[in-house]
């Protein structure tokens, strides 16, 4: 059986980094933080949501990006990403979840 991987501050996470990425619901995200707080790889940071991102909003999507300054959770490094689920579980607004990476994908 495979030993989980120990990440830098011990947690145990499910699986090699860059085999899962984290997806942020851009509708759902208000930027609190809690993600970069949690993750214990370093995979995400807060910044503003690039204009080119944000013409598929929802109507409450851009209502809410408008009221927290266009701040959200970025993600800064994918590959890093062990899959312990802390992000998924520690956002208020449900906006993370976890996905396989294909195998063509960079």
């Amino acid at each position: 059986m495979k030993s989980p991987n120990r990440s830098v501050d011990g947690a145990t996470c499910s699986q090699p980094a860059g085999t899962v990425v984290p997806v942020i619901d851009r509708n759902r995200c208000e930027g609190k933080a809690a993600c970069v707080a949690v993750c214990p790889t370093r995979v995400f940071v807060i910044g503003v949501l690039p204009q080119d991102s944000r013409g598929g909003l929802s109507l409450r999507g851009r209502l809410k990006g408008f009221a927290h300054g266009w701040k959200q959770a970025l993600i800064a490094a994918p590959d890093a990403c062990e899959a312990c689920g802390r992000c998924v579980t520690a956002c208020p607004e449900k906006a993370i979840t976890l996905a396989r990476r294909d195998a063509g994908s960079p």
